[in-house]
């Protein structure tokens, strides 16, 4: 069978909420993902607010499960000196944060997929977009032909599907890139909440993610230092656990976050460098809501053009409310960016 209701392009947190939700709504759907896992992604600490999205997912148990860190805030030494910033409580007590490897999150996201009836292809990549009468209608894969009256692409950063229909993407800063990994043990003082690190170059975010697995991600403002594959000095006696990774965090934001058959989600539809901090939160939010507009679409035919406007509504009202915050935030940065006060101007 090569004939489904959806095609789902990538196995990230953005493609599993996208495939678990269609299937949640009784769709046909193939989930396509090139790699096999497990695969390394830098984003670990998620905030309390992502519980009710994992709930509604059906995953909230296996993610929430003995063993998993929790946290009631993060330390943030930015503008001042280090101060603590708590996610607030309620009459139960403090909202608690939690962390768990991007390797474990995806491949739980991507069981409840398989579990409800997702067809998982895997390793399985993408190869060519077929379109008819300027609509896409599928796409040719390693495992053949496979045929939907929509795609949704969650690819990631690389944006195939923008890739393939030559999208233009607005870009609103210089190249970012990010290097992170993996480090075996902790030290003091990040046994129990993840520190934001401002400095003269950048900042550094640091979090344990298991037991004796500190994680950190290092972003520098100036392209030629971020060159640097070497973990933040007062880190270096842990042993290296894995390669130094590297990750194109640009901001950014498809032209065209939908059109006739597709839509684009996760980093595939918009990025912000991890300071914008819920980046896992926008990969499953549009991931759901790509799957409610498809649908729709698919119900109520004559409304899916309504539908693929206000999803690219939604999307980009939301990232032009990211990028206020962002600008304001790196503003009040010890050493802000030359570039900062020329990122209101987009760049295609």
């Amino acid at each position: 069978m090569n004939h489904f209701d959806v095609l789902v392009v990538g196995g990230g947190p953005a493609g599993s909420a996208a495939a678990i939700s269609c299937a949640q709504r009784g769709l046909r759907v193939a989930q396509l993902e090139g790699q096999g896992f497990p695969r390394y992604r830098p984003g670990e600490s998620l905030h309390p607010g992502i519980e009710p999205l994992l709930q509604q997912l059906g995953v909230a148990d296996q993610v929430c499960s003995q063993g998993t860190i929790r946290f009631p805030g993060q330390w943030v030494q930015w503008d001042s000196p280090p101060r603590f910033c708590g996610f607030g409580e309620d009459l139960t007590g403090p909202w608690l944060g939690f962390q768990i490897a991007r390797t474990r999150l995806d491949a739980v996201l991507l069981q409840q997929a398989a579990m409800l009836g997702v067809r998982v292809l895997q390793p399985c990549q993408a190869r060519r977009l077929l379109t008819h009468d300027q609509r896409v209608i599928g796409l040719e894969s390693d495992s053949g032909p496979l045929f939907a009256p929509y795609v949704i692409d969650a690819s990631g950063a690389t944006g195939w599907l923008g890739r393939q229909l030559s999208s233009t993407v607005r870009r609103h800063s210089p190249q970012l890139i990010v290097r992170y990994g993996y480090l075996k043990g902790c030290i003091h003082p990040y046994e129990q909440s993840p520190h934001l690190l401002a400095d003269v170059y950048g900042w550094t975010w640091i979090a344990r993610v298991e037991d004796q697995l500190l994680h950190w991600t290092r972003l520098c403002f100036d392209k030629t230092l971020a060159l640097s594959r070497t973990a933040p000095g007062h880190l270096r006696r842990l042993p290296r656990v894995g390669p130094i990774r590297g990750a194109d965090v640009s901001w950014r934001i498809s032209a065209a976050p939908a059109g006739a058959g597709f839509f684009t989600v996760g980093d595939a539809a918009s990025v912000l460098d991890p300071a914008a901090s819920h980046g896992v939160l926008k990969a499953l939010m549009t991931g759901i809501q790509a799957a409610q507009a498809v649908f729709d679409g698919l119900q109520q035919p004559v409304f899916q053009y309504e539908a693929q406007a206000q999803y690219s509504r939604w999307l980009r009202d939301w990232f032009e409310r990211d990028l206020v915050q962002m600008r304001r935030f790196y503003s009040a940065h010890p050493c802000p960016p030359d570039w900062l006060e020329h990122s209101t101007r987009s760049v295609s």
